[in-house]
C-alpha cells in the first residue's frame, strides 16, 4: 500500500510537470509568433521591409541587408519600441556605400568698369591666393570680389587648360562674363569697335586648350556711317553689284538685298548694319531706288542720306528714264529727295581726256603721275601723298597743265586718300569718272573708297572699283604662328648678343638695339607661352651663378615690359650653369655657355601643375626683379641670345 501510495503520487507530479513543460512551450511559441507579427508589421510601417525578422524563443533576430548604417540603427530602434530591447538579435549586414563622386569644379567672373568678381568651386590643391594676386593685377585700381569654394578632390582633367585660357582671356576683354568647367569654357564679351572684336577673335583662337568646347561671343556697337550710303549698279548685260551698302538691322538689310536680288544682284549681302540712318523708312527707301533701276537697261542708284540720284547709261532711253525717275520720285518716303542724271556721249578731243593716276606696288612704293594745275596744287598734293604713305615712299611724276576741268585737285586728293586703303593697286582719275583697282586686308574697303568718294565729289560721281580682299593682307589674320615668332628672334640675334655690365644684371647700351628688335616681334606675337632662360659659365660658385642667371632673365623680361611687349604669358628662368652648349674649360666655351635662350613653353601635365599654380608662375615672371644682384667670379659676362625648341 505505501509502495503504491508513492508511484501515485511521483505519477501524478510527472504529469504536472509535463502539463506545465508543454504549457510554457506553447506560451513561448505563442509570444515569439505575436512579436515577431508586430516587429514586421512594424518595420512594414516605417518602410524597413528589407529587414526580415526571426523568432528565437523570447529573443527576436533580425536580418538583411540596410541601405545604410542610419537605417540599420533605424530597424534596431523599430524593434526595440515593440519588444524589450535586450531581446533583439542584430544579425543585419550593411551594403557598400559608393564611394563619393567629386563635384564639378565649375567657376564664373564677370567682369566690367567697376571690377572683377568671381563665384564658383575649385580644388582645395589651387593655389586661391595666387589666383587672387592675377585677379587684382588685372583689375587694377578696381575692387575684386572672391566668393569661391573650395573642396577636397583631385582637380579633374583639362582644368588646368581651361583657367589658364580663361585668365589670358580675361586680359583682352574689359567687359565679359567667363565661365569654366573642365570639359568646356564659355565667354560673352564686347568690343568697343568691329575692327577690335576681329582682333579679340583672332587672339582668343591662339593657344587656346585642346580637347575643350569654346563658346566665344564677342558683340560690337554698330559703327556710324556718315553719309549714310548705299550705291548700286546694273550693267547693261544685267549683272549688278553694290559699290557700298549701308543696313540699319536685319530685316532692313534682308528687305535691301531682296529688292537687288530682283534687279541681277548674285552672291552674300555686302551691306553694314550700321547707325546714322537717316529714317527709319531707310531700307523702304532704297529698295524702291533699286527696283527702279531694274527697270532700265543699267545705271547706278545712290543714297547718301536723304539725296537719292539715279543716274542712267548714256544708251538709256530718255523717255523711259523720265518715266521711271517720275515714278520712284512719287513712290519714295516724304523725307527723301531725288536727283536725276542721263549722260550722253561726250566730244572727245583728239589728245583724249586729262587723267590722273595714282599707283601703289606691293613693296609700298607710291607714284603720281598725270596733269596737275598749278605748283600749289603740285606740293598740296604731294604733302597729302607723304601724309598716307610716308615721304620716303613717294615719287612725283607730275606736271603742270593748263585747261584741266573745275575741281580737279579735287578729285586728285580723293584720288589719293582712295588708294590708301589699298594695300596695292592703282587709281585712275579722268574728268567724268574714278577707276579703283587693287588688293586690300579690308574686308570693307569698297565701302569705305565709295563713301569718301560721294562724300568728296559728290552722289553723281561714276566710280568703277575692282577691289580684292586678301586674306593674307589682312592684319588680323596675318599674324604669325608661336613657333614663328620664335624663329623670326633667331633670325634677328643670330651672330648678335645681349651683353650684361661684367658680374650684373644690368644690360649695357649695345644690347638695347637688339631688344629694340625682339620687341617689335613678339609685339606681334601676343600670348605665346615664351620661356625666357638664363644660363652662366661653370666659374663662380654655383648657387651665385644661378642667381646672377635669375636676375639676367628677369632683366632681359623687364626691358621686354618697357618696350610694351605683351607678357603675361612670358616666363624669366635662371638655369645657372646647368645644360653647358659648350666645354667651360676653355674661353670660347665659356662664352657660349653664358647665354639667354627663348624658347616655346611646352603644355605640362596635370600631375606636373595645376592651372593655379602656372597662374602663379605666370604672375611671378610679372612681377617687378627686386632681387638682389649678386656678382659672379666672371670677368666678361656676355651671354648670346640663342633659339631652342622644346
Amino acid at each position: 500500500m505505501r509502495l503504491s501510495h508513492l508511484l501515485t503520487r511521483f505519477a501524478v507530479f510527472v504529469f504536472v510537470a509535463l502539463v506545465c513543460t508543454f504549457a510554457a512551450r506553447a506560451t513561448v511559441r505563442v509570444v515569439e509568433d505575436v512579436s515577431v507579427t508586430s516587429v514586421r508589421e512594424e518595420l512594414v510601417d516605417e518602410g524597413l521591409a528589407w529587414a526580415s525578422v526571426l523568432g528565437d524563443g523570447l529573443q527576436l533576430v533580425l536580418e538583411g541587408q540596410a541601405p545604410s548604417e542610419a537605417s540599420r540603427f533605424r530597424a534596431m530602434s523599430t524593434a526595440g519600441r515593440v519588444v524589450d530591447a535586450s531581446r533583439v538579435i542584430d544579425n543585419m549586414t550593411v551594403a557598400e556605400s559608393d564611394a563619393i563622386e567629386a563635384p564639378d569644379f565649375a567657376i564664373e567672373i564677370l567682369r566690367n568698369d567697376s571690377g572683377i568678381s568671381i563665384i564658383g568651386l575649385i580644388p582645395t590643391s589651387s593655389d586661391r591666393e595666387s589666383l587672387a594676386n592675377r585677379l587684382a593685377a588685372i583689375a587694377g585700381d578696381a575692387e575684386v570680389a572672391d566668393f569661391l569654394e573650395t573642396a577636397d578632390y583631385p582637380a579633374p582633367p583639362g582644368w588646368r587648360g581651361v583657367t589658364d585660357y580663361a585668365i589670358r582671356a580675361l586680359r583682352l576683354l574689359p567687359r565679359a562674363k567667363i565661365s569654366v568647367s573642365a570639359e568646356q569654357i564659355e565667354i560673352t564679351a564686347t568690343a568697343d569697335s568691329p575692327e577690335r572684336k576681329s582682333e579679340l577673335e583672332a587672339e582668343l583662337a591662339r593657344n587656346a586648350p585642346s580637347g575643350v568646347a569654346r563658346a566665344i561671343s564677342i558683340t560690337a556697337p554698330r559703327p556710324v556711317i556718315s553719309p549714310y550710303t548705299v550705291r548700286f549698279t546694273r550693267a547693261a548685260d544685267g549683272s549688278a553689284e553694290f559699290d557700298a551698302c549701308a543696313a540699319d538691322g536685319p530685316e532692313p538689310e534682308r528687305q535691301i538685298i531682296s529688292a537687288a536680288t530682283a534687279a541681277g544682284f548674285e552672291g552674300r549681302s555686302p551691306c553694314v548694319q550700321a547707325l546714322g540712318a537717316p529714317s527709319s523708312q531707310w531700307a523702304d527707301a532704297v529698295s524702291t531706288a533699286i527696283e527702279a533701276l531694274g527697270e532700265l537697261d543699267g545705271g547706278t542708284v545712290t543714297i547718301a542720306d536723304a539725296d537719292v540720284t539715279l543716274q542712267g547709261l548714256e544708251t538709256t532711253d530718255a523717255e523711259t528714264f523720265e518715266r521711271v525717275a517720275g515714278e520712284l520720285e512719287n513712290a519714295l518716303p516724304e523725307v527723301f529727295a531725288l536727283a536725276t542724271n542721263l549722260p550722253r556721249p561726250v566730244e572727245q578731243t583728239p589728245a583724249g581726256p586729262p587723267t590722273f593716276t595714282v599707283t601703289r606696288s606691293p613693296e609700298g612704293a607710291v607714284q603720281l603721275r598725270g596733269g596737275i594745275e598749278d605748283d600749289l596744287d603740285n606740293v598740296t598734293a604731294e604733302n597729302y601723298a607723304a601724309a598716307k604713305f610716308g615721304a620716303s615712299n613717294v615719287t612725283m611724276g607730275t606736271r603742270i597743265t593748263e585747261g584741266l576741268p573745275q575741281g580737279w585737285s579735287v578729285r586728285v586728293l580723293a584720288g589719293i586718300e582712295a588708294l590708301a586703303q589699298l594695300s596695292q593697286g592703282s587709281v585712275i582719275v579722268r574728268p567724268d569718272s574714278i577707276s579703283v583697282r587693287g588688293k586690300t586686308g579690308q574686308v570693307d574697303a569698297p565701302t569705305i573708297i565709295t563713301t569718301l568718294l560721294i562724300d568728296k565729289l559728290g552722289p553723281t560721281e561714276e566710280a568703277d572699283l575692282d577691289i580684292e580682299y586678301v586674306e593674307a593682307l589682312d592684319p588680323t589674320t596675318g599674324l604669325p604662328t608661336p613657333q614663328e615668332c620664335v624663329d623670326q628672334i633667331g633670325v634677328v640675334t643670330q651672330g648678335r648678343k645681349i651683353l650684361f655690365d661684367p658680374g650684373s644684371a644690368s644690360l649695357t647700351s649695345d644690347s638695347q638695339a637688339i631688344m629694340d628688335d625682339i620687341a617689335e616681334i613678339l609685339q606681334k606675337c601676343p600670348d605665346i607661352p615664351l620661356q625666357i632662360a638664363g644660363y652662366t659659365d661653370s666659374q663662380g660658385r654655383e648657387t651665385m651663378n644661378q642667381q646672377l642667371s635669375q636676375d639676367r632673365a628677369n632683366a632681359v623680361l623687364d626691358a621686354l615690359r618697357v618696350r610694351r611687349v605683351p607678357i603675361s604669358a612670358f616666363t624669366a628662368e635662371g638655369f645657372g650653369e646647368a645644360d653647358p652648349i659648350a666645354d667651360n674649360d676653355t674661353a670660347d666655351g665659356r662664352e657660349a655657355n653664358r647665354r639667354i635662350e627663348f624658347s616655346l613653353l611646352e603644355r605640362e601635365t596635370e600631375e606636373e601643375q595645376t592651372g593655379l599654380e602656372q597662374m602663379e608662375a605666370e604672375a611671378a615672371a610679372e612681377g617687378e626683379a627686386d632681387t638682389e644682384t649678386s656678382a659672379a667670379d666672371d670677368p666678361d659676362a656676355e651671354i648670346e641670345a640663342e633659339t631652342s625648341e622644346e
